[in-house]
């Protein structure tokens, strides 16, 4: 696959590192000892020498190249092995560590899933591209001298798209569709799964790399497939789960603002150490703290548009601990601007969810709030007789969704003056839960243990990791009886306070 990548995919004249995770270290072999376990000063005084000619070497090499990663990486430019998992929900999809094995359980066959997924990596939005393409310029016009691991900036070209997927992450969704096959084989060698899409350009693409990857594994027909993708536009005034937008409060209200009030702290905290070294290396640049952050957006972008499973040059720039409060500082994006730490963040995700309980259950969608009624009224447009779904959308819808089914409700409360990892939010963190190519499954399953009498289970799988469900009575595999599960889904059932959508602002 990479291969083929490196074929299509021009390569110009910047250095980049492997974006793998760090190589496993290397040991010394064990000296071997002598009859008595010690050699002798004869032979010990060579192997001396030779050590110590080695060490020589390797001292000077490490001075010319600087640090690769430790300590003090940062100050040469030369941070190679920082992980591509700490970018915030620009990081490529990467299965997260799971407490609970995400393999379906022994004696259970899954009989329904509902697949939600994130579009591919993309290019910048078009605003965003501009910003970056702005300061690129500008750091080059007011910049006659580049510290160590800068000089690539010098003749650097911008020249990245925007709002579309990249080739990288068409290729996510390829293999999306791939891995969907692998896992659901049973039930997709019988049917295919009704899709839909939120109406932009990337989403829709996104569906259609998606079938590509699961119809070369069945066989069947692409071309029909695609074109039965449901598209829901995302205009406004019309009404789309898959997309948020419907509630005025939300989009323009006090809650507006509530996480870039948010982000401000941990950026005030974080960021100047970073913008003051950048501006030392770079004299005239004078770089605020908010170009700092696109320095360090312009890691993950460049990296997926130009992608040969090395890293650009940009990330080489900071350090794995910088790295990881850039991933905070987006997290808290995610939390309180769309997810549970909104006051109506988990209002935007009711309507889906009443549609995913409507296709758990095969009843007809109950719901006063972003659904579509004229859509999900008809079975040719909204059927509920299907064992496959798949639906794509954007990381800050999801990050709602999440929200409303109260995946993440044990998280707490997300401090801004320090940062937690995600093994202390509960596994929330934006990498961890709407990097690119993001995916939520959730999967109905039936059981050996008295299967004509037992309720099917619920459980949700959040780019393969199991969200152990905390609103309804789960086992010790994080799974709920669908009953319960259902049950459970109080806020969205009655909702979701949606009435608040329409309060003066």
């Amino acid at each position: 696959m990479m291969a083929q990548l490196r074929k299509v995919l021009p390569k110009n004249g910047y250095h980049y590192s492997q974006i793998t995770e760090h190589d496993s270290p290397t040991h010394p072999a064990s000296a071997r000892r002598g009859p008595g376990g010690l050699w002798s000063e004869r032979r010990r005084r060579p192997v001396i020498v030779i050590c110590t000619a080695i060490l020589a070497i390797l001292s000077l090499v490490l001075f010319f190249r600087g640090p690769s990663n430790g300590n003090g990486c940062e100050k040469q430019g030369a941070c190679r092995k920082t992980s591509p998992k700490l970018w915030g929900q620009y990081s490529p999809f990467f299965s997260v560590p799971s407490d609970i094995s995400p393999a379906v359980p022994s004696g259970c066959e899954i009989t329904h899933v509902s697949l939600l997924a994130r579009h591919g990596a993309r290019y910048p939005t078009e605003h965003k591209s501009i910003l970056y393409s702005d300061l690129i310029k500008r750091i080059q016009e007011d910049v006659s001298r580049y510290g160590a691991g800068l000089e690539f900036l010098q003749d650097y070209e911008y020249n990245l798209g925007a709002d579309q997927l990249t080739f990288y992450g068409e290729q996510q969704l390829v293999n999306m569709g791939h891995d969907f096959y692998q896992r659901y084989q049973a039930l997709s060698d019988k049917e295919d799964p009704f899709i839909r899409a939120a109406g932009s350009e990337r989403v829709i693409a996104s569906a259609e790399k998606f079938i590509e990857g699961l119809y070369k594994d069945t066989g069947r027909d692409e071309d029909a497939a695609r074109e039965g993708i449901l598209v829901v536009p995302e205009e406004d005034g019309y009404n789309n789960t898959l997309n948020h937008g419907n509630c005025p409060t939300f989009e323009d209200g006090p809650s507006s603002e509530l996480s870039h009030e948010k982000q401000e702290v941990w950026k005030q905290i974080f960021v100047p150490p970073i913008r003051d070294r950048l501006n030392a290396k770079m004299p005239g640049a004078n770089l605020s703290l908010d170009e700092t952050i696109f320095m360090m957006d312009m890691c993950p972008f460049s990296t997926v548009a130009d992608y040969h499973d090395e890293k650009s040059r940009f990330c080489w720039l900071f350090s794995e601990e910088e790295w990881r409060s850039y991933d905070y500082f987006e997290t808290l994006d995610k939390w309180y601007g769309y997810g549970t730490g909104n006051p109506l963040g988990a209002t935007q995700g009711v309507g889906y969810v009443n549609e995913l309980i409507a296709r758990l259950t095969g009843k007809s969608v109950d719901d006063e709030t972003s659904t579509n009624s004229t859509l999900d009224g008809s079975a040719e447009t909204f059927p509920l007789d299907r064992k496959l779904y798949a639906d794509f959308s954007h990381d800050n819808t999801m990050s709602s969704i999440y929200a409303t089914l109260g995946l993440y409700n044990d998280t707490g409360v997300m401090p801004v003056n320090h940062r937690l990892p995600p093994v202390e939010t509960r596994g929330f963190s934006a990498a961890w839960t709407v990097p690119f190519a993001a995916r939520m499954s959730v999967e109905k399953m039936r059981c050996d243990a008295a299967p004509d009498e037992e309720e099917e289970l619920v459980w949700v799988l959040v780019n393969d990791r199991v969200v152990p469900l905390t609103h309804c009575a789960a086992d010790k595999l994080g799974r709920c009886s669908l009953g319960d599960f259902v049950e459970g889904l109080s806020f969205a059932r009655s909702g979701g306070q949606w009435d608040q959508c329409f309060r003066d602002t």
